[in-house]
């Protein structure tokens, strides 16, 4: 299902990720949003970009309405609805299922609040993984205008300082200060799973579809093909051959964007290992945690 129009504006602008509320005259005051999963499951979120508030619903495959697990407030405690695996696992399974989601960071992004890091979890892993997820939110910048005379100067002002390039302006949505502001773990938590109504059979089922789907990955014909390059990299922890692992892919046909986007320079390690991970079948995180 392709990413609202809405929502990636939203995701371009930095006032919306910093939780302060975004108001537009062109914009609806509520907003949902539907990630499928697998097996007929989605995540559902609704956004109020007025205020920052978010609300997280799962969506099952009998059912039209998503059945609330969470509210999260601005600035106020995140509420653990997700365990920080379980949206990981539902992120890198949305990534690879929807070709506009070439990365699974936006999910992240977007969910986080809702999976804050447990003294269960291995902090700098999941920091690292937020990091790259925050980092991963990018937007198109327009080519610099030409700089210079339109005739050629004389010998005394050809210098730069005489004709400076215009500034670029950042690809990157968020400055260093906010991704670094954003990756850390929230240390005020609100335990919503403790709930009657907290639907706990059927998010046990989405995560069991997930993992199973995720797995069957490494036996597709592109990948089988090429998962001994990614097994050596898991076992030596090494990631300098990635290069040639793409370089099999491509020549194996493979032209799904995720993976390539992963696995392409400038390498962004987070990235890397998860799809190297994927690729070879391996538990998610594993290979993350060496190399931090």
């Amino acid at each position: 299902m392709p990413v609202p129009e809405a929502l990636l504006r939203l995701a371009e602008d930095p006032q919306f990720w910093a939780g302060d509320g975004v108001t537009s005259d062109d914009q609806s005051p509520e907003l949902r949003v539907t990630f499928p999963v697998t097996g007929g499951y989605a995540l559902v979120l609704d956004l109020d970009p007025a205020t920052g508030e978010r609300t997280l619903g799962l969506r099952g495959p009998a059912s039209s309405e998503p059945i609330p697990l969470a509210w999260a407030p601005p600035g106020g405690p995140a509420p653990a609805a997700l365990r920080w695996w379980e949206l990981d696992l539902c992120a890198r399974v949305i990534a690879w299922e929807d070709p506009t989601l070439p990365h699974p960071g936006l999910v992240v992004a977007l969910l986080s609040p809702f999976a804050p890091a447990t003294p269960d979890d291995d902090e700098p892993a999941v920091a690292a993984m937020r990091e790259a997820a925050y980092r991963s939110l990018r937007r198109d910048v327009p080519p610099a205008e030409p700089a210079g005379p339109e005739q050629a100067p004389l010998p005394l002002f050809t210098g730069a300082n005489w004709w400076p390039a215009p500034a670029t302006p950042s690809p990157q949505v968020l400055d260093e200060a906010s991704i670094a502001q954003l990756s850390q773990p929230e240390r005020a938590l609100q335990d919503v799973r403790g709930g009657s109504r907290f639907p706990r059979e059927l998010l046990a089922d989405l995560v069991r579809r997930a993992t199973a789907h995720l797995e069957a990955v490494a036996g597709e014909r592109w990948y089988a093909e090429t998962r001994p390059i990614a097994r050596h990299i898991l076992d030596t922890r090494d990631l300098r051959p990635i290069p040639a692992l793409l370089g099999a892919l491509t020549e194996a046909g493979c032209d799904h964007p995720t993976v390539l986007d992963a696995l392409s320079e400038p390498l962004v390690p987070a990235e890397a290992c998860w799809m190297v991970e994927t690729l070879a079948g391996a538990e998610p995180g594993t290979l993350l945690r060496h190399s931090l």
